[in-house]
């Protein structure tokens, strides 16, 4: 595959997601219903007695408005359409949380990736997750990950940049990352050959439950992270071992009679020795 073919395949994989266009239905993973003009209680028909019914609180809107939305809702967004300010918006997301905790609801509201989305609470994803066992199962590879990361840390990066870092080929994982609209395009780098700058997306951030960049750890925390695990898994492996050599070790003494470690086996094979002299 040439760099222009590979130029065409990243522009069309990292190309904007198609606009939703008007519906008379708004269907979304809670069920479908009928759009309102406002979010003010309906006029009553003159026919119908009137009814006394107050108009919803910004509380219930902000929960309508999150119960509703199929993705993470920036804070500008939501107060703007629940007319609030972004204090009251805080206070109200606040007390829903405490609604739902007093109330041992199964649901929280997070803020990920920039705005706020209602999550299912760890306890009851083996529930949650047999929802989607018809759904393939796709995690990224050690080759995905490892081109994220250098995404993450060194962003904006071109795909050499990468490659100079891993060392190897970067067109796969990249390829992988834009499909899966964890990375997009940041532009073209000034440099020879103009290469693609790549930085993570919003996606990114909901995929791995981060508010924001800055909660991503420092390298320092990272190295540090990698270190203990690096140690803890050797000190595993040295504990696996030296169990099974136990176990081999006490399996040798249970086969001897008199329950000693077995001694070694007589030796038949033929004797070097020179032959007698006639």
């Amino acid at each position: 595959m040439n760099p222009q073919t590979d130029d065409r395949i990243i522009e069309q994989l990292a190309a904007d997601e198609p606009r939703v266009e008007s519906r008379e239905t708004v269907v979304v993973d809670k069920g479908a219903f009928p759009p309102t003009t406002d979010l003010q209680s309906p006029t009553p028909d003159p026919g119908q007695p009137a009814t006394d019914l107050p108009p919803p609180s910004t509380v219930q809107v902000i929960e309508a408005l999150l119960f509703a939305a199929p993705a993470p809702v920036p804070l500008t967004r939501l107060c703007a359409i629940a007319g609030c300010t972004p204090e009251a918006l805080n206070d109200a997301i606040e007390q829903l949380n405490r609604e739902y905790d007093s109330a041992r609801r199964a649901f929280r509201i997070h803020r990920v990736a920039q705005g706020f989305q209602l999550y299912t609470l760890p306890e009851f994803a083996s529930w949650a997750r047999q929802l989607f066992t018809a759904h393939r199962v796709s995690r990224l590879s050690r080759a995905s990950l490892e081109t994220l990361a250098i995404i993450a840390y060194r962003q904006p990066v071109t795909k050499p940049e990468i490659e100079q870092l891993r060392g190897v080929d970067a067109t796969a994982p990249i390829l992988t990352l834009l499909e899966r609209r964890l990375i997009v395009l940041a532009g073209r780098a000034h440099k020879p050959g103009n290469p693609f700058l790549y930085r993570t997306s919003k996606e990114f951030l909901r995929y791995f439950g981060l508010a924001d960049l800055d909660l991503l750890p420092s390298r320092d925390e990272l190295e540090e992270f990698l270190r203990t695990r690096a140690e803890q898994a050797e000190k595993e492996d040295d504990e696996l071992l030296s169990n099974v050599a136990g176990q081999n070790a006490e399996v040798r003494c249970q086969d001897s009679p008199d329950g000693a470690p077995d001694s070694p086996p007589p030796d038949h094979s033929p004797s070097l020795a020179p032959p007698p002299e006639p």
